[in-house]
């Protein structure tokens, strides 16, 4: 996960890149660079997933970088890019390829969310009652077990401290020996690969809307052709966007945030001219000092319960982040 909850289709490709160093070493710090080593999967906030292909392609490239081998996608977000329909195998594996406008291409396995992210359905272990429902799925000709996959957004209500903790034990104890397992998403693709199957008899899944703009233009073609191909698209259908997907099909975490965005915005330029580009030293304590401010004014949450409090919560930082930046780094 990024350190600071930060949604990445709106966060400065840079700037996730420093979210994602950082959960890193804050889990080694705690739990040993070894532990470290066997965290293969991620998991973004809010399940958001950019579409924009430059984003989408920093964005995976970054995850590689870091030496993520999977990730969690939403089942509405990505699309089949012979058809530009949702995966209509959500239950397997797949490989999510993201190529740039200049024509770099970046991939990673993603294992596909199913629904919303409800508390109570997880606090009521229903994706193993879900799973016993299914059957063993064909896949390059070998019969596989399907994974259903599913998180709760949050603690909201009691209901995971309340209801979870009993009703996993239960299903924990039910499942154990079972035909239908729990476990988790390395031991999955673990299993499957040991059965024979490669990365490449995966099917292959893109961001959301992908395919119309591959429609009107080729990887190559560059920057400036894929902001007119994206604007002509906006023109003529108000349902395509790039504000990327989550969980959510009704929330934007663009539209209606403009004046947190912009500060935000502002404020990641202003510590790539003063702090990165300078390459000042990152131990020092003022780098790390405004490296928390900055990844702080990031989190989900200043564009998660619309105008008012919270949104006044994020400007307030990106102020602070501001004066920390112009005082402490001249």
């Amino acid at each position: 996960m990024p350190w600071g909850h930060a949604v990445a289709p709106s966060t400065p490709v840079q700037d996730f890149r420093l979210h994602v160093r950082a959960f890193q070493h804050h889990f080694a710090a705690i739990f040993g660079w070894e532990a470290l080593e066997r965290v293969r999967g991620f998991s973004p906030s809010e399940m958001a997933l950019p579409n924009h292909p430059d984003v989408a392609y920093e964005y995976v490239k970054t995850l590689r970088d870091c030496g993520y081998q999977w990730l969690l996608v939403q089942e509405h977000t990505v699309e089949q890019p012979e058809n530009g329909w949702n995966p209509q195998r959500p239950h397997l594996p797949h490989r999510l390829v993201c190529t740039s406008s200049r024509g770099e291409t970046a991939s990673i396995l993603a294992l596909v969310k199913t629904q919303g992210s409800d508390t109570k359905l997880v606090a009521q272990m229903q994706p193993w009652y879900e799973a016993q429902g299914l059957s063993r799925l064909e896949l390059a000709g070998k019969s596989v077990p399907p994974l259903v996959t599913q998180i709760a957004d949050g603690e909201n209500g009691g209901v995971m401290m309340n209801e979870f903790p009993g009703k996993f034990m239960e299903v924990a104890h039910a499942s154990s020996g079972s035909d239908v397992p729990m476990m988790n998403g390395s031991e999955y693709l673990e299993h499957l690969f040991a059965m024979g199957i490669k990365e490449s008899d995966l099917p292959e899944i893109q961001p959301l809307f992908h395919k119309r703009i591959r429609e009107q233009m080729s990887p190559g073609d560059g920057p400036e052709r894929l902001e007119a191909v994206i604007k002509d698209l906006k023109q003529s259908d108000h349902s395509f966007h790039m504000e990327g997907g989550s969980w959510t099909r009704n929330l934007s975490w663009v539209r209606g945030y403009e004046n947190v965005l912009g500060p935000m915005e502002e404020v990641s330029a202003l510590f790539n001219e003063k702090v990165l580009v300078p390459g000042v030293p990152t131990n020092e304590h003022r780098y790390r000092n405004a490296l928390f401010h900055l990844m702080s004014s990031q989190t989900s949450c200043y564009r998660y319960w619309g105008q008012g409090l919270w949104t006044d919560y994020g400007r307030e930082i990106c102020r602070r982040t501001t004066e920390i930046l112009n005082s402490d780094f001249g």
